[in-house]
């Protein structure tokens, strides 16, 4: 039951937060900020946002700056959801590099395999005494 309750606050945490970064990184051209994920202690006092940024390169710049302004950024959240929650749950920003991960994996995939006949046509020596 608790869970599920849980869960429906991150949802609407995750939207909320989306929509502030959205309005606050409007006047930064080039700069995109993406909440990914969302998750709440069971007690509600405590909400972890991952945070996806594009481009990469401006990621740590940007956190810094959002983990200073994080009292104004909650502030913003607690007047947009205080219908909806007694307490304003203290804020906790980490980037998410899951998509740069995807990169990385996917560009090793796309790597030449080496060509065995290249090899002198020999085939390895295989140890079957195990």
């Amino acid at each position: 039951m608790q869970e599920t309750r849980q869960n429906k606050i991150a949802r609407l945490l995750q939207k909320e937060l989306s929509i502030i970064f959205q309005q606050q990184t409007r006047a930064m051209h080039g700069t995109m900020v993406s909440v990914t994920r969302v998750k709440i202690s069971p007690d509600l006092s405590i909400c972890t946002a991952y945070l996806s940024i594009f481009p990469s390169a401006k990621a740590d710049q940007l956190l810094r700056n959002i983990t200073a302004n994080e009292k104004q950024v909650r502030y913003e959240l607690g007047t947009r959801v205080r219908h909806q929650l007694r307490i304003i749950p203290e804020l906790r920003f980490f980037i998410d590099d899951s998509l740069d991960y995807i990169e990385h994996i996917d560009q090793l995939l796309r790597r030449p395999t080496p060509d065995p006949s290249l090899n002198g046509g020999e085939k390895l020596p295989i140890d079957n005494d195990k």
